[in-house]
């Protein structure tokens, strides 16, 4: 059931953040009229977030998507890719971020179900994107500490305004600015914005082979 003072919020408010309880989050998503919402939650605070229906988004996911799946691939780099897939801590919190990328040799494949990855059985991924418009600052402030709570590695924010790639390192729960992953090695962040650019004015296989030769030659 969910708390009336939430529910009253709820009625309100979508894209901010409203102190709940971990029980809110778990009714709210079993109610339908949030069916196709977006929930975040990290110390005893709620995000619903609604998905963008202009084509920017999914235009900018597609083509993060293809960079790090064929860097990953040209590299011999073993990676397994989630799009808009929840993460959940049981009680304590929960993620749905744009792009997700388990990355290594150590990584157990995570299930296929459709329920939520429970991080108390499975690792937190290794790279997280969100893709950002209206959202950026709460993207690069209480997302990111709840990607450094999860014990994420890597942590990418694409500005769909500007075309820029924010990219951070965490490490021991605190993260910094990086120009080139470190999760991905000589996969720069000024790349993965260059294909960005590229995208407003090319279609996708131009991106595609400009990509693989570029990777195939560094």
């Amino acid at each position: 059931m969910i708390s009336s003072a939430i529910s009253k919020l709820l009625d309100l408010m979508t894209d901010t953040w409203v102190k709940a309880s971990f029980d809110d989050l778990l009714a709210l998503a079993d109610d339908p009229k949030f069916a196709d919402a977006k929930f975040y939650y990290n110390e005893g605070y709620l995000r619903i977030e609604m998905p963008p229906i202009g084509s920017i988004h999914s235009q900018d996911n597609n083509i993060l998507t293809n960079v790090v799946n064929l860097f990953a691939s040209v590299k011999n780099i073993r990676i397994k890719g989630l799009v808009n897939c929840s993460f959940r801590k049981p009680g304590v919190a929960e993620c749905q971020p744009d792009l997700a990328f388990y990355i290594g040799s150590e990584f157990k494949l995570p299930p296929r179900t459709n329920s939520p990855i429970d991080l108390n059985e499975f690792s937190p991924p290794t790279l997280v994107i969100e893709i950002a418009a209206t959202s950026i600052n709460d993207d690069l402030g209480r997302k990111r500490l709840l990607y450094e709570r999860l014990g994420v590695q890597e942590y990418w924010v694409a500005d769909t305004n500007t075309g820029d790639i924010i990219g951070f390192g965490i490490s021991q729960g605190r993260s910094g600015e990086i120009q080139e992953s470190q999760v991905l090695p000589g996969l720069t962040i000024a790349l993965v914005e260059e294909a960005l650019q590229r995208s407003q004015n090319q279609d996708d296989g131009e991106i595609t082979r400009w990509l693989l030769q570029t990777f195939s030659q560094s």
